[in-house]
């Protein structure tokens, strides 16, 4: 098969229930198991036909797609055979997403930090964040289900921080009927530029007081009891579609990974959980030859997965906890839906691996804020989860978890852009005391108004140059060539 086909392969999918085990047929709308309660994986039946092929044939043939003509296999789907090899090339949804850069740290902030590391800018997705990666999955999963069933209108309803909500909308709006896009946000709980997202996508929003958590129970009970398509990380084919943020990071580094670290903001643990598994199955097929490691990072203000594995093997007990305000939102979740995944998947990555191939760090708001700061002031464009990420990667090298010789790949999940009100209030001193955050004074940044408004009236343009110039002079203490 020529790169330029679109793939021949098909597998049969199984959802597959991390508690007992059922399976259910991949053909229909399933969150949680129908007998216990308890979340999925999806599994490819035919999995072990790829083993046909070696890995450095399958190296080949995916550095080969890097330049394919063919637009379903542009994006995500470059890896069509690991993440949802059901789907006909006409239900694949591609809006850009995808193959975003790695970006070295800038050199004086990587002197600063002490050890060599890079950001991959997944705010560079269409909706500014990594979630497009799960919903171009989703959404070409659901075009697959429409026309399977013939199906004439289903609702898709997610709750939201804002990057779901923002991602979901737009994608439900290119694919048009029979989709229709709901999205539940946690009242005042987002930033002003999240939730002009799903406005402008045209979605009907409808917001809840509480925090996230609250509106995830909601939209699990009208999953439970209606036919609505559930677009959180409950839904395992965004699960899948988040796998190919592994693919492109192995690939991107010529598919050598031993030595990378990769640090993940855990949030509702998908996305850790989506790249432990691309990984584990690159494993598994010889396209990579060892693991890197994978670190979780999360807030102080929402750690209940730190708090997991800080205690003793033996004595482990999950428990939810009761998140307190974060500026790091998308992680401001005190039970994420994924964690029976993430305990599956680690125990599989530190087998394969090694004890220390995964791990999870706790930071502070103070440490959050202050690193996504200084990232951006040295050209970056990382937003607050990037920042999470930052200030895990400085607590993990003064714990003595990282060596020298290794290489750190931070997830800077959506663009810092998203995340501008909590600039400002970092650089106005106004953040809320709940937060817990006095901003570093060195790193602020304000504009100076160099003349009254006064100044502009009843001067020509030649003579206000003249004024406004001489008034950036004196400021900047500029010489004459």
């Amino acid at each position: 098969m020529s790169h330029t086909d679109f793939p021949s392969y098909r597998g049969r999918m199984e959802y597959v229930c991390l508690e007992c085990g059922g399976r259910y047929p991949g053909d229909s709308l399933l969150y949680t198991c129908p007998q216990c309660g308890n979340v999925f994986l999806l599994e490819n039946l035919d999995f072990s036909r790829l083993k046909e092929r070696s890995g450095a044939a399958w190296r080949e043939l995916f550095d080969a797609r890097a330049a394919t003509p063919v637009t379903a296999l542009r994006g995500i789907f470059r890896y069509y055979e690991l993440l949802a090899p059901l789907l006909e090339e006409e239900d694949i949804v591609y809006l850009g997403e995808g193959q975003t850069p790695i970006v070295e740290a800038a050199p004086a902030l990587r002197d600063t930090v002490g050890l060599p590391f890079a950001y991959k800018n997944d705010g560079q997705n269409p909706s500014a964040s990594f979630k497009d990666r799960g919903m171009a999955c989703a959404f070409s999963y659901l075009k697959w289900l429409c026309r399977r069933h013939n199906w004439d209108e289903v609702l898709t309803v997610c709750a939201s921080t804002g990057d779901t909500s923002a991602a979901a909308a737009l994608y439900a709006a290119y694919v048009g009927a029979p989709l229709k896009s709901v999205v539940l946000l946690p009242h005042g709980k987002v930033t002003p530029q999240q939730l002009s997202q799903p406005l402008g996508s045209g979605a009907t929003v409808l917001e809840l007081p509480g925090v996230f958590d609250d509106c995830m129970k909601v939209v699990e009970h009208l999953a439970e009891h209606y036919r609505v398509a559930l677009l959180n990380s409950k839904n395992s084919w965004r699960i899948l579609g988040q796998e190919s943020y592994a693919c492109e990071v192995a690939q991107w580094y010529g598919w050598n990974v031993a030595d990378l670290c990769l640090f993940v903001p855990i949030g509702n643990a998908g996305n850790v959980t989506a790249i432990m598994s691309g990984l584990l199955k690159m494993l598994d097929l010889g396209i990579i030859t060892a693991l890197p490691r994978v670190f979780g990072v999360q807030s102080e203000h929402a750690d209940p997965v730190y708090r997991y594995y800080a205690a003793p093997e033996n004595s482990r007990h999950w428990q939810a906890v009761t998140v307190a305000p974060s500026v790091a939102q998308a992680a401001m979740i005190g039970n994420p839906v994924s964690f029976p995944r993430v305990r599956r998947l680690a125990r599989r990555f530190m087998e394969a691996g090694g004890e220390k191939a995964f791990q999870v760090i706790r930071v502070t708001e103070q440490q959050i804020m202050d690193a996504m700061i200084r990232a951006n002031r040295h050209g970056h464009i990382t937003c607050t989860q990037g920042g999470e990420c930052l200030a895990g990667l400085l607590n993990a090298k003064a714990l003595g978890l990282i060596s020298s010789h290794e290489h750190a790949v931070l997830d800077a999940t959506a663009h810092s852009l998203k995340f501008a009100g909590f600039q400002d209030m970092y650089f106005n001193d106004s953040f809320p005391p709940d937060y817990g955050i006095t901003p570093d004074k060195s790193l602020a940044n304000r504009p100076e108004l160099l003349l009254p408004e006064s100044a502009r009236q009843g001067r020509d343009t030649a003579e206000f140059a003249r004024l406004g110039a001489e008034a950036v002079v004196n400021r900047l203490a500029l010489k004459k060539k």
